[in-house]
């Protein structure tokens, strides 16, 4: 497996200072090229590590996989460079019996950034991807104070960050109980999505009903194009969302979160699933029999429920 943190000698200036020559810690980037059945059908530029999760999750947000008994297998393609050394850097998957193969219109032969998951793509009429799942109808509702915690408990996950500064997260929390489900690290956001769905589709949590995807930095057409594709209906980040992210969300019925800062947010679309919780006086009799704003347990979500399961 290629490292995912990488040592450099630099050269630390500071203005009116002596110059400072260190050892520093710096985010690992690699290619990946993902092949289904052989056939490579992308590039990307990614932080190694996850890369099974990152190839399902790339599979979902296509389209061509919907749950997780979709994708049999996957295995890193030995003899991937002139000399036979196998770099774990080409990572052949294994569809299902009677899954289709991807259709070659998806392929991408070229290598795409780590920063931009949608180079390649012609045009917004090529990009948009029609969704399995449908997020409207999703009944989820949290507490706004819910929410404002989520932005520190995924920076105080972030482990790789801490050591770099150079990578962006990706984390999926339980919408009902604020549980953090996982957490993935990349320099590319869109990886950093990635890996957590297909983190999700491998544990055959799709659809990710009544979830919320927090990520680190912006909100863009294709971060939420990607939650659509798993069935997540709220989408959180700590930056500003783009125009198109916005017309979308609000074209699935997603809500759609942004600069999430402390107290503080800004809500774009869907504000209807922001409900603050009624101090447990407030809550009638029959509520209180119901655990409705009492400080009661709350429901078991869907996704740990079908954990609990299998377990």
């Amino acid at each position: 497996m290629g490292r995912i943190t990488a040592r450099r000698r630099v050269t630390r200036i500071t203005v009116g200072e002596s110059r400072v020559i260190r050892e520093d810690t710096l985010a690992v980037e690699e290619p990946l090229e993902i092949r289904v059945g052989g056939r490579s059908l992308a590039i990307t530029m990614r932080t190694p590590g996850h890369d099974i999760d990152l190839a399902a999750g790339f599979l979902v947000s296509e389209g061509v996989i919907h749950h997780g008994h979709d994708f049999a297998a996957a295995r890193y393609c030995a003899g991937a460079t002139d000399e036979g050394v196998n770099t774990y850097n080409v990572l052949d998957v294994t569809l299902a019996p009677g899954v289709p193969a991807p259709d070659p219109s998806l392929e991408r032969n070229f290598f795409t950034t780590s920063s931009c998951g949608l180079c390649g793509k012609a045009s917004i009429d090529a990009v948009r991807t029609l969704s399995h799942y449908e997020v409207a109808t999703d009944a989820l509702t949290l507490d706004p104070a819910l929410l404002a915690t989520f932005p520190d408990r995924l920076r105080a996950h972030q482990a790789v960050f801490e050591k770099t500064g150079g990578l962006h997260a990706a984390a999926l929390f339980d919408g009902r109980t604020g549980e953090l489900l996982v957490l993935r690290e990349d320099v590319g956001r869109h990886n950093a999505v990635d890996k957590v769905i297909g983190w999700a589709a491998k544990e055959n949590l799709l659809p990710l009903r009544s979830t919320v995807l927090m990520v680190s930095g912006r909100a863009s057409f294709e971060l939420t194009q990607k939650a659509s594709m798993a069935g997540i209906p709220l989408l959180a980040a700590v930056s500003a969302p783009s125009s198109l992210a916005v017309e979308l969300a609000i074209e699935l019925g997603m809500t759609l979160v942004g600069f999430l800062r402390g107290p503080s947010m800004v809500v774009y679309s869907g504000a209807h699933r922001l409900v603050e919780a009624r101090p447990a006086s407030e809550s009638t009799p029959a509520a209180a029999a119901a655990g409705v704003g009492t400080a009661g347990a709350a429901p078991e979500s869907p996704a740990r429920a079908t954990q609990a399961a299998r377990a």
